[in-house]
């Protein structure tokens, strides 16, 4: 595992941002700009009870989920629906440049803090507000979880075999989806409030919509449905938008993917299964064509593919430039060398297992590679003395606060 380290003088470092959101989605815009170098507080409730410290995988009672999506972040506790932790809160986020929050809509306002009471604290303060629907329309209040997202975007739709059910990935992809819009949105209210002088910097609401996010993946879907009147239906592994474009297996059972786009890829694919003769071939002319025939199409590169062992296509396949790979695990993830070379994964100093591996920060800004790699997600409070300290809250009063249950 190599020891990549973060960029020296990140892109956005000097900027402090509140996580006060849970589980995954909302968390991960935070935890993407901390990649970025942003400053991370992580609020939780006294009691913790944050229902991503019990999602799989954890080992031996430690929160492997939690430590790597939460990593670099430091952890207070605060229970903002009590009085005095309202008021503390609302002293705390005047020191910070954001504030992420996925609560149902209208919870913060129930709390007394809606966005006029943040802003009265902090003119300048950018929200993220992150939910299943947004803030408006007859779904704001429903609850949602990255599932929900994926089957109401249309996602879900097209995952699985023809005429089979339609299927998720054992992945939360919907919530990983939000939160990289969730990142980019906040990256965008920076620019824009710090292209203004100090005096002028005004905040900003932003209204994010998990299931937005997940439709917006779907670019040409819509034109296609209303222009065309075809709705995309689910067809395996197989892309009926360029062809061929499928997952084949090779005779030791080895699973891997290759893609044809394009004329002059699929001449190279012809050239490496030995079949020239189909560049001849009316019914694979052009990629409209080939997608009429995709059938046959796959059928001719799957018994090329089934006659080989994987060791024996490589050759063919790199000498001709095809574009192929084969479907990795993340043990054959790990163990590449072009993502070893690149130092992919790095390991997250962590309490209880000394370093904890996890992908490294993306994107990579050259130049800029001298920081430490950040500690894994903190424990609940952990850092509650060194952040109210500087509030000017002393030791008998954080102990004041505790035992009333407010931090």
């Amino acid at each position: 595992m190599m020891n990549l380290p973060l960029q020296e003088g990140a892109p956005l470092r000097g900027v402090r941002i509140l996580d006060m959101a849970t589980v995954l989605a909302a968390p991960f815009s935070a935890t993407l700009c901390g990649d970025m170098g942003a400053e991370v507080v992580k609020l939780e409730l006294p009691a913790g009870g944050d229902p991503l410290r019990g999602l799989t995988p954890v080992h031996e009672g430690h929160p492997l989920f939690w430590k790597t999506a939460n990593r670099g972040k430091k952890g207070i506790s605060l229970d903002v629906r009590k009085a005095e932790g309202r008021a503390l809160f609302l002293k705390l986020i005047a020191g910070f440049d954001v504030l992420v929050e996925n609560f149902r809509t209208g919870t913060l306002d129930g709390w007394g803090l809606d966005m006029a009471a943040l802003h009265q604290a902090n003119p300048r303060l950018i929200v993220l507000r992150l939910t299943g629907f947004g803030q408006t329309g007859p779904y704001a209040r429903r609850p949602g979880f990255a599932r929900i997202f994926e089957a109401m975007s249309g996602f879900t739709h097209l995952t699985g075999e023809p005429g089979g059910p339609p299927q998720h990935m054992n992945y939360p992809l919907g919530d990983v989806v939000a939160g990289l819009f969730g990142a980019f949105a906040i990256s965008t209210a920076l620019a824009e409030r710090n292209a203004l002088p100090r005096e002028a910097q005004k905040g900003a609401e932003i209204d994010l919509s998990a299931t937005e996010a997940m439709a917006r993946l779907l670019d040409p879907l819509a034109a296609e449905h209303r222009i065309g009147g075809v709705v995309r239906e689910r067809t395996g592994s197989r892309a009926t938008y360029t062809a061929p474009s499928n997952v084949f297996r090779s005779g030791d059972g080895v699973w891997f993917t290759l893609v044809g786009t394009g004329g002059p890829i699929f001449a190279r694919i012809c050239r490496a299964i030995g079949r020239e003769d189909l560049l001849a071939d009316a019914r694979f002319a052009d990629n409209a064509a080939r997608i009429r025939n995709l059938e046959a199409l796959d059928a001719l590169i799957a018994d090329w593919c089934a006659s080989r062992s994987f060791a024996e296509l490589t050759a063919p396949l790199e000498r001709e430039d095809v574009p192929y790979s084969k479907v990795y695990s993340i043990a054959d993830l790990q163990a590449d060398p072009h993502m070893r070379a690149r130092g992919a994964f790095i390991d997250l100093p962590d309490e209880q297992f000394g370093a904890v591996p996890a992908p490294a920060p993306v994107p990579r800004f050259v130049g800029r590679e001298s920081m430490r790699p950040p500690a894994t997600g903190p424990r609940t409070g952990q850092h509650n003395r060194e952040v109210y300290g500087e509030l000017g809250l002393c030791d008998s009063q954080l102990d004041s606060l505790r035992e009333a249950g407010v931090i």
